[in-house]
């Protein structure tokens, strides 16, 4: 999966918006140095590759998110963040999957990528994952 120009505006909005959220958190200075000369070409591969997690749990989403499967996909998506962005604790992790299900654009990429309840299913597998 590629990401198109409107994507990538998509992905400068979220990175926006976890500056504002988490620019003085060690996280985001993390995330800060990890990316620091990435070109825009490398950045999209990156999406597109944690986009590719989520039409793997699409793939799954009718199955119980606390079944192996998913739990498996959690565990993958946990440290793909963890080594491409941030250390992706399991409180970090918590907090993504609400924002995944949250609604809104991330929500609705999410379900296009996966379909229709992709993002719910993932966010309830990461949920499980984390207790």
């Amino acid at each position: 999966m590629t990401f198109e120009a409107s994507d990538t505006k998509k992905m400068d909005e979220y990175a926006a918006q976890a500056k504002a959220s988490w620019g003085d958190s060690e996280a985001y200075r993390e995330y800060e140095r990890k990316s620091k000369g990435r070109s825009d070409e490398e950045n999209r591969l990156l999406g597109g590759q944690m986009m590719d997690i989520f039409a793997e749990f699409g793939s799954i989403r009718s199955s119980d998110p606390a079944e192996h499967a998913a739990q498996v996909l959690v565990k993958k998506l946990q440290g793909f963040i963890s080594e491409h962005y941030y250390t992706c604790t399991k409180d970090i992790l918590r907090g993504l999957g609400q924002m995944y299900a949250g609604g809104g654009d991330m929500t609705a990429n999410i379900d296009r990528c996966g379909g229709d309840g992709t993002a719910a299913f993932a966010a309830e597998a990461i949920r499980v994952y984390c207790r």
